[in-house]
């Protein structure tokens, strides 16, 4: 299983200049707690940041600042860990939790933004397979019950 095959394609993103209470706006349009923040080079962006929608309440608006005066690189976290999308999808799950990191972007070989992977599409997986594995176990009791008789 591979990262990319969980990972959601599509990634709200922005630039580094965007001012906050846009990206707040974009939050809410989108019902997304996360922007990346890219750098464009030809046709593909190239993931330099991330902002979170704690980084607002925490580094915004908890320090009293004026949203117009303050943009997303003054806020996002620009120390960025990446996942590449043929990544492992359970050694990601392992490393994301050792770093506590919710949200993980996803590049391609050449380090372009391709996807992100949520703790909510992790959920997602994990619960569809273990609904797989229920339906398959009833679907065996059911099989037996009926050779029993």
């Amino acid at each position: 299983m591979s990262v990319g095959q969980y990972c959601n394609r599509h990634v709200i993103t922005t630039d580094r200049t965007t001012e906050i209470r846009e990206i707040a706006r974009m939050m809410r349009h989108h019902h997304v707690g996360t922007v990346v923040v890219v750098e464009r080079r030809g046709d593909k962006d190239y993931p330099i940041g991330i902002i979170t929608d704690r980084d607002l309440v925490v580094e915004v608006l908890a320090q009293n600042l004026s949203p117009e005066t303050v943009t997303v690189s003054d806020v996002m976290s620009s120390h960025l860990v990446t996942a590449r999308e043929d990544d492992n999808f359970w050694r990601m799950l392992d490393r994301m939790s050792a770093k506590g990191i919710r949200r993980l972007p996803v590049i391609d070989a050449e380090g372009a933004l391709v996807g992100i992977l949520t703790v909510d599409d992790i959920l997602t997986a994990l619960a569809v397979g273990l609904s797989d594995m229920t339906r398959l176990v009833q679907r065996e009791i059911v099989k037996e019950t009926q050779q029993r008789q």
